[in-house]
């Protein structure tokens, strides 16, 4: 028998027809519907803190490389090392503004009842313990001048760092971190904080796409220079 005849003889093996046969108007748009209700992408806090999430990892990359190419932090600071932690300095406060800013956005915004039960508070608890193990991993292992764009600096590291948590997920600090936003919303039950969660995810991945390569292309100058030596 041909596989044409099968199908012509068991009709059920096309399932729903195809898509076709979808009724999309039965559809229960209901969730959406609520979810839109309870945001306002207008809202002056929640563009607050969309602007401070985006502009975190691009004021921090626009500055480390105008250092690197022009090595300004470094005189007027007197050295590389003084440089880099005034530049970590300023990197934190940015970032405790812009955590600040994610509360108050989330606070201006209602709860959604769909994320108010103790599966989702404790899955949130979850995520931040993991986040936090993974941001205060990684600073350990990297140090301050390690994680706060020392390379940057002309400061470079031995050797890249495989352990933990480096060995279990690249970019630990910034995945932490954003593992610490998503269980903050969702023990805040806030579907504004859900999708300011996103807008640092998106940042975060953007800032790896650039500064990965360039990290790689100082380390490669320099096994270049320790080769010609």
């Amino acid at each position: 028998m041909s596989a044409e005849s099968l199908f012509d003889a068991n009709p059920a093996l096309d399932c729903c027809g195809g898509l076709n046969n979808v009724d999309y108007s039965q559809m229960d748009m209901s969730v959406l519907e609520e979810l839109w209700r309870l945001i306002d992408l207008t809202e002056p806090r929640f563009c607050v803190a969309v602007i401070a999430i985006i502009f975190n990892p691009f004021f921090w990359n626009v500055v480390a490389r105008w250092e690197h190419r022009t090595r300004g932090l470094t005189r007027l600071f007197g050295g590389p090392y003084v440089a880099c932690y005034a530049l970590a300095v300023l990197i934190l406060l940015l970032n405790v503004y812009r955590s600040h800013s994610i509360t108050v956005a989330m606070k201006a915004h209602p709860r959604w009842e769909l994320l108010e039960n103790a599966h989702m508070f404790y899955t949130g608890a979850a995520l931040m313990a993991l986040g936090s193990v993974f941001v205060i991993s990684s600073f350990m292992a990297l140090g301050v001048t390690g994680t706060f764009l020392g390379d940057y600096f002309g400061i470079l590291m031995d050797q890249k760092v495989t352990g933990f948590p480096f060995n279990v997920i690249e970019n630990p600090m910034y995945w932490g971190s954003t593992a610490n936003y998503l269980g903050l919303a969702l023990m805040n039950a806030s579907p504004v904080g859900v999708i300011l969660t996103a807008v640092v995810y998106l940042s975060y991945k953007v800032a790896v796409a650039y500064e990965g390569p360039f990290t790689e292309e100082i380390y490669r100058r320099r096994s270049q220079r320790c080769k010609h030596k």
